[in-house]
């Protein structure tokens, strides 16, 4: 089973009790303002996530993990890769996600834990390159990705929702560990 450890994080596969959890934070409009139309997920909707990020481990080798604080137990959302299908232009890359529960912003964590699967993407997995994909006005999702070292690619725009993207990227030659 892949894991790994951060000094204040757990980043693993995902477990039956990680669904409620995840529900929660899928619920919270806060959480959900940056992500596609903006709308909250329900429990039955986060499950077929769940399937869908594990699934997408057995095809791809890689996926989004469920992050678990290592002091509490608590999961606090996911941070991990997957293939953005829904953006052409990067559906040949592997991208950088995160999303964790509000009461967990502001501490480091999705820093933390985005580090550690950039580093497991270019290091153990052998991935050459990798983007972060995220919505004009999302200010704390840039300034993780700044933190990663990712530069700015271009600017696009979502084919669904039509609201404005930036795509960022690093490659191997430019990743400091």
């Amino acid at each position: 089973m892949t894991e790994i450890r951060t000094p204040r994080l757990l980043l693993r596969r995902w477990h039956d009790d990680d669904l409620a959890p995840m529900a929660d934070i899928n619920a919270d409009p806060r959480v959900m303002h940056w992500v596609d139309d903006g709308r909250v997920r329900d429990l039955e909707q986060t499950a077929r996530d769940i399937e869908r990020w594990e699934e997408e481990w057995d095809d791809e080798g890689y996926g989004l993990f469920a992050v678990e604080l290592l002091a509490s137990g608590e999961l606090a959302g996911f941070t991990g890769l997957f293939v953005p299908e829904f953006l052409p232009e990067a559906a040949a890359d592997a991208a950088i996600a995160w999303r964790l529960g509000a009461q967990f912003w502001g501490q480091g964590y999705a820093s933390e834990a985005a580090q550690a699967t950039l580093e497991f993407a270019l290091q153990d997995r052998g991935i050459d390159r990798v983007v972060a994909i995220h919505r004009a006005g999302d200010d704390a999702s840039e300034n993780v990705v700044r933190k990663l070292g990712m530069h700015l690619e271009r600017e696009t725009e979502h084919p669904v929702y039509g609201h404005p993207l930036f795509v960022h990227a690093i490659d191997l030659t430019e990743f400091q560990a």
